[in-house]
């Protein structure tokens, strides 16, 4: 009998411990499940394009469009409180967005959508070809209007009088950033090529908390940075999903002066935007505070050494051999493509 109270009591216990933890790597697979749904919607709209009503003729692409967009902004809404700070600063005509990339670009799904749907700005994207392999994916990034750019169809969507958005850090910096809000660009200076080529503003943004809605496991990092470096699989596991507060936030836009060097432009726009981080962002971010700004906006943490405008230097310390080689290898290999 006793043996039975002790089993049964630890299975409960275990059960209670391990819920928690569950939930926080189940809750990422809600966005896989949205993401699938939007792909669903564009199929669905494809399929049935001629007994489609919408506001604008024949154009069954831009009615699935508004369609997704008003499902992200919606839940964007529901679950994060999604504001955007800074809309004055987007010009009237073409123009580039270069952001921080977190761990899940879901700051960058909501701000499209609300591009769209308020702005009537329709935000062209360019994303690394890994994504156009996953299975289902591809009429929603088509209809969605994400592209693997390089600097010339970069340029030449903005020559045609479309916004673009970039990250120059991509997955890299999707996968191995952490809570200190550190930029992971080194030498990619595509997206600085494409602003001079096609001489338009460069809009700096970055989504305060986005680290703390979805992280990746710390102590996993080494290891898929080593994979990654050789194989360029980003296999970081995600976690999260927490309903934390997010805010985007827009600089003020940066002219390209055409006595810049790709280099200096770069270093430009890397420094609006940890800018914007060090005023904004609580550092290190915590998950607890991204919860409580929810009802009530907290003062901010100022940085103090170790950090210094994001970076936390004894947490990257560790990885920076690795993080060193596969940048320059991955610079060496990257003439043409922006991200």
């Amino acid at each position: 009998m006793i043996v039975e109270y002790v089993d049964t009591e630890y299975s409960l216990w275990l059960t209670w411990f391990l819920t928690p933890v569950i939930v926080t790597f189940l809750l990422p697979a809600v966005i896989i499940i949205l993401i699938y749904l939007s792909s669903i919607i564009f199929y669905l709209y494809r399929l049935y394009r001629l007994r489609v009503v919408t506001e604008v003729q024949n154009d069954w692409k831009h009615a699935a469009r508004l369609a997704v967009c008003a499902l992200w902004d919606a839940h964007g809404w529901l679950w994060h409180g999604y504001e955007i700070r800074g809309v004055e600063n987007i010009p009237a005509g073409p123009f580039l967005v270069i952001y921080y990339h977190g761990a899940l670009p879901i700051d960058m799904y909501y701000f499209t959508a609300r591009m769209l749907l308020f702005q009537r700005r329709n935000l062209h994207t360019v994303a690394d070809r890994f994504l156009f392999k996953i299975p289902g994916w591809s009429q929603l990034l088509e209809g969605l209007c994400v592209i693997p750019g390089t600097v010339a169809t970069c340029a030449g969507v903005l020559r045609s009088g479309n916004p673009l958005a970039i990250s120059p850090g991509g997955v890299y910096e999707a996968q191995f950033g952490d809570h200190c809000y550190r930029l992971h660009w080194k030498n990619r200076t595509g997206f600085a090529k494409v602003a001079l080529e096609a001489n338009v503003p460069i809009i700096p943004m970055f989504t305060q908390n986005v680290r703390e809605a979805f992280r990746t496991v710390g102590w996993l990092r080494g290891i898929c940075l080593r994979i990654y470096a050789a194989t360029r699989i980003p296999l970081a596991p995600v976690y999260g999903g927490f309903p934390v507060k997010l805010i985007t936030h827009l600089g003020k836009p940066i002219h390209p002066d055409p006595s810049l060097t790709p280099e200096q432009l770069q270093q430009k726009v890397a420094t609006a935007i940890e800018d914007l981080v060090e005023e904004y962002q609580r550092l290190p971010g915590s998950i607890l505070h991204a919860l409580i700004e929810r009802v009530y906006e907290m003062p901010k943490k100022r940085p103090k050494k170790p950090y210094t405008n994001g970076t936390c230097k004894k947490d990257t310390a560790k990885k920076q051999d690795v993080s060193d080689k596969y940048d320059s290898d991955r610079c060496a290999n990257d003439k043409v493509k922006v991200s």
